[in-house]
């Protein structure tokens, strides 16, 4: 096993484990609520839930086989620059984001799928 996938197995394992810990959260707490039937439009999607929809569409593209190494890393780079700046925008006010820092945000998640999009659908394989 080269370094590379190493490190690609190391990323994608810390993000399903995340991704598992969150869904059995949810899961817990739900059952006890209840949610009313159509009674709101849909919420768009938290910079949080983005964050965890595309790690589960990284994961999925590398169990498929839709993703090589390369592109598998190079995308898990792409999240970790877009995580850091958050953190860097959240510690400039003190743990908020601002409605420009969101929208800075949304339009970097937006690249990143489309690059996920894009490297899922291509000729490679793994």
């Amino acid at each position: 096993m080269t370094k590379l996938s190493i490190v690609v197995t190391a990323f994608l394992a810390m993000g399903l484990a995340s991704a598992d810990a969150a869904l059995a959260q949810q899961s817990s707490t739900s059952g006890s609520q209840q949610t009313p039937a159509a009674s709101a439009p849909a919420k768009p999607a938290t910079i949080n839930q983005r964050k965890e929809n595309q790690q589960d569409r990284i994961a999925q593209g590398v169990k498929s086989g839709q993703l090589t190494a390369g592109e598998t890393a190079h995308l898990e780079h792409q999240e970790a620059g877009i995580n850091k700046e958050e953190r860097g925008m959240r510690a400039q006010d003190n743990g908020k984001l601002t409605k420009q820092d969101r929208k800075t945000l949304n339009k970097q998640q937006n690249q990143e799928s489309r690059r996920i999009y894009r490297d899922k659908h291509n000729a490679r394989k793994q």
